[in-house]
């Protein structure tokens, strides 16, 4: 099994609902959930005027490859409805991959570990609640 921290956000209708219909996707695909951090508030970072978003941060186990797996968060994207039409837009729910073990990984499709990751409040508060010694070693 590998140990996989997954990002979550989402900032249209019921963005508190849309956050637990993916956790459960996530579970039904085989992504056994170990920790989950509070889900807080912020608003939209580098994006074009938006409402605010709710966030937050899974560390989970997983069989799946990290290619599997990106296809596995995009296809759960698409079933709860996630239509991308705006770089950096409003969106029901989003599901990054933020590290996978201790892999770095890069292709035309993943980045791990996630290139903005340590440039985001609203993904190290809750990466720091659910593992603050990762998170600490994470910092430069």
């Amino acid at each position: 099994m590998s140990i996989v921290y997954l990002a979550l956000g989402s900032n249209l209708g019921n963005r508190l609902q849309y956050i637990e219909n993916a956790i459960e996707e996530l579970e039904l695909c085989g992504v056994k959930v170990l920790k989950c951090s509070k889900i807080i508030e912020t608003d939209p970072l580098d994006a074009p005027p938006q409402g605010r978003y709710l966030n937050a941060v899974l560390k989970a186990e997983t069989l799946h490859s990290p290619e599997e797996l990106i296809l596995m968060t995009q296809t759960i994207e698409l079933k709860l409805g996630r239509v991308r039409k705006i770089f950096r837009g409003p969106r029901v729910i989003d599901i990054d991959i933020l590290l996978y073990d201790d892999i770095k990984l890069i292709t035309q499709r993943l980045l791990i570990p996630h290139p903005r990751m340590l440039d985001r409040a609203f993904v190290m508060k809750p990466l720091e609640e659910i593992d603050p010694t990762l998170c600490a070693s994470l910092k430069p």
